[in-house]
C-alpha cells in the first residue's frame, strides 16, 4: 500500500498511521500561510480604519468598533456545524474552502466602502450598519475555515502531534507579516503625501544650505504630527486579495472527500447532533467547558489589547500593530517546540500551562497601568510575548486533542464544535461581559485598566483550577509511536 496519512477507519482517539506522502506538510504550510495573512492583515488594524471613519464613537446602543468585534463570534456560532457537515458529508473539504474564500474575498473589498460614521441609538442598530451587516456575512465564510483546515490538515498528516504545530506555525507566520504589511499600508494614505509635503518645504528653506531653526521646528512638528495607525482602507483591499489566491489555490490542495459521503442526512446530523455527542465523554465535556469558559476572559485581548497597546504608548517601530505582533513571534517558537512539549507534558499540563499563561498577560497589563518608564513597557510587552504559550498551549493543543477523540467521519463537524464553542460562544459573551466591564470600569470618562484586567485574570484562574481538579484523560496521555505504511 502506498505511503498515505488517510485515517479512515479509525476508532475514537485513534489513528491508523502511516507515512506522509511527500510534499503535503509544504502544500499545507503555505494555506496556513494564506489563511492566517487574510486574518491578520485587517483583524487588529481595524479599529483605527473605524476610528478614522468616525465609527468608534459610543452611543446609547454601544458602539460600532464594538459590534465590528462582535461579528466574528457571531458567525462562529452560526455556520461551522452546518459547514462542517458539508465537508465531512456532500462535498470535498478543499472544494468547500476554495468557496468560501472566493466569497469572502468579494466581501472583504466591498466592506470598507460601507464605512459611515455615527453611533448606535439600539443595540439592535450596531448590527444593522451597512458595514457590520457586510463583515457579518464574511466572517460567517471566513470562520468555519479554521476547522475546516485544520481537519483537512489532520486528514492528511500520519502523525498530528509532531507534524501538525509545523504546518501550523506557518499561519502564525503568515498573521506576522499580514500585520506588518498593513501597518506599511500608511504609505497609501495620506500620511506619505503630507510627509514629502513637509520635507519639501524644509528643504526649500535652506540658506546657503543651511535649515533655519525655525524651518526644523515646523518640519518636526509636521512629523510628530504623523498618523502611524493602519488607518487604510487598503488593509481590507489586501486582504481581500489574499483571500482570492487562498481560494484559488485550495483547489490544488490534496483531494479530501466526505468521509460520510452517501448516508442519509438527517435533522440531526445537520445540528450536528454527532459531534455534539462527543460531549458524552467526561474528559471531552471538560475540555470543551473549560474552552469554552476560559475563552470570556480571552475576548478582552481581542477587544481590548490594542487599544491598551496604543493608549500606552507602546510601540515598535512607531507602530503598537508592530508591538502587538511580537507576541505572534513568540508563538512561532512556541509552535516549534510543541511535539517535544507533547511528548514531556501530555495534553493536561500543555492545556492548564496555556490557561496560566492567560492569567499572568493579564495580571502584568493590570499591574503595569500607573507605572513609567520600563516598568510600564516591560510588563506590556513581557505580556504581548505570552501569546505563543497563549495560543499554542491552549488552542493548538486543543485542535489536537479534538482530533483524536472524534471519529473520522465527525472529524470536521468536531473541530467546527470547538470553534463554535470558543470564537463563537465564549468570544461572543466575553466581548459583550468586555463592553459592560468597560462601563464599570470608567470613572469620570477615564478607564481604569489595573481594575480591567485583574478581573479576567481572576477568571482565568478560576476555569484553570477546576480544569485541573476534573479533566482526566489517561488514553490521549499515551504517546503514540508513528509506524511506516506497509
Amino acid at each position: 500500500m502506498a505511503a498515505a496519512s488517510s485515517s479512515d477507519g479509525a476508532t475514537s482517539g485513534q489513528k491508523s498511521l502511516a507515512v506522509t506522502r511527500p510534499g503535503v506538510v509544504p502544500r499545507l504550510s503555505i494555506m496556513m500561510f494564506l489563511q492566517f495573512f487574510v486574518w491578520g492583515a485587517w483583524y487588529v488594524a481595524m479599529w483605527g480604519f473605524l476610528d478614522e471613519n468616525g465609527m468608534t464613537a459610543a452611543g446609547e446602543g454601544g458602539s460600532f468598533d464594538a459590534a465590528a468585534y462582535t461579528v466574528a463570534p457571531i458567525a462562529a456560532i452560526l455556520a461551522p456545524l452546518t459547514l462542517g457537515l458539508i465537508a465531512d458529508r456532500l462535498m470535498n473539504t478543499e472544494k468547500v474552502l476554495a468557496i468560501l474564500n472566493l466569497v469572502g474575498a468579494v466581501l472583504l473589498w466591498i466592506a470598507p466602502s460601507l464605512a459611515k460614521a455615527g453611533a448606535p441609538e439600539t443595540l439592535g442598530q450596531q448590527f444593522t450598519h451597512p458595514m457590520i451587516l457586510c463583515l457579518l456575512c464574511y466572517m460567517i465564510c471566513y470562520m468555519p475555515t479554521l476547522g475546516l483546515t485544520a481537519s483537512l490538515s489532520f486528514k492528511h498528516l500520519a502523525n498530528g502531534e509532531k507534524e501538525f504545530p509545523v504546518v501550523r506555525v506557518l499561519g502564525t507566520i503568515g498573521w506576522i507579516v499580514g500585520n506588518w504589511a498593513m501597518w506599511g499600508c500608511r504609505l497609501f494614505t495620506g500620511e506619505s503625501g503630507k510627509l514629502s509635503e513637509a520635507t519639501a518645504a524644509l528643504q526649500a528653506s535652506a540658506v546657503n544650505g543651511e535649515i533655519p531653526v525655525a524651518a526644523q521646528t515646523t518640519f518636526d512638528q509636521a512629523v510628530a504630527a504623523l498618523s502611524f495607525m493602519d488607518n487604510s482602507p487598503h488593509i481590507f483591499h489586501a486582504a481581500a486579495i489574499a483571500s482570492a489566491i487562498l481560494g484559488v489555490y485550495c483547489f490544488t490542495l490534496p483531494k479530501t472527500a466526505p468521509p460520510a459521503k452517501g448516508e442519509p442526512i438527517s435533522v440531526g446530523k445537520i445540528l450536528g447532533v454527532d459531534a455534539w455527542s462527543l460531549l458524552k465523554n467526561p474528559a471531552f465535556f471538560v475540555f470543551a467547558m473549560a474552552s469554552f469558559l476560559v475563552c470570556i476572559p480571552l475576548a478582552g485581548y481581542y477587544a481590548k489589547g490594542y487599544g491598551y497597546v496604543s493608549g500606552m504608548n507602546i510601540t515598535l517601530f512607531g507602530s503598537s500593530t508592530g508591538a502587538m505582533s511580537t507576541g505572534q513571534m513568540s508563538e512561532i517558537f512556541f509552535m516549534l517546540v510543541m511535539p517535544l512539549c507533547f511528548a514531556r507534558l501530555g495534553v493536561k499540563k500543555m492545556l492548564a500551562i496555556g490557561m496560566l499563561a492567560w492569567v499572568v498577560r493579564y495580571g502584568l497589563w493590570g499591574w503595569a497601568f500607573g507605572q513609567t518608564g520600563v516598568m510600564l513597557s516591560a510588563p506590556i510587552f513581557a505580556g504581548i510575548l505570552l501569546h505563543g504559550i497563549c495560543y499554542d498551549f491552549f488552542f493548538v493543543t486543543g485542535m489536537i486533542y479534538t482530533d483524536k477523540k472524534a471519529k473520522p467521519e465527525v472529524r470536521s463537524q468536531a473541530q467546527s464544535l470547538i470553534v463554535m464553542l470558543t470564537q463563537g460562544l465564549g468570544l461572543g459573551l466575553g466581548a459583550q461581559a468586555f463592553g459592560y466591564w468597560t462601563t464599570k470600569c470608567t470613572v469620570d470618562g477615564a478607564l481604569d485598566w489595573s481594575k480591567f484586567w485583574y478581573a479576567p485574570a481572576a477568571f482565568a484562574g478560576v476555569v484553570m483550577v477546576a480544569f485541573l481538579a476534573l479533566f482526566w484523560d489517561k488514553k490521549v496521555e499515551e504517546p503514540e509511536t508513528p509506524v511506516a505504511a506497509s
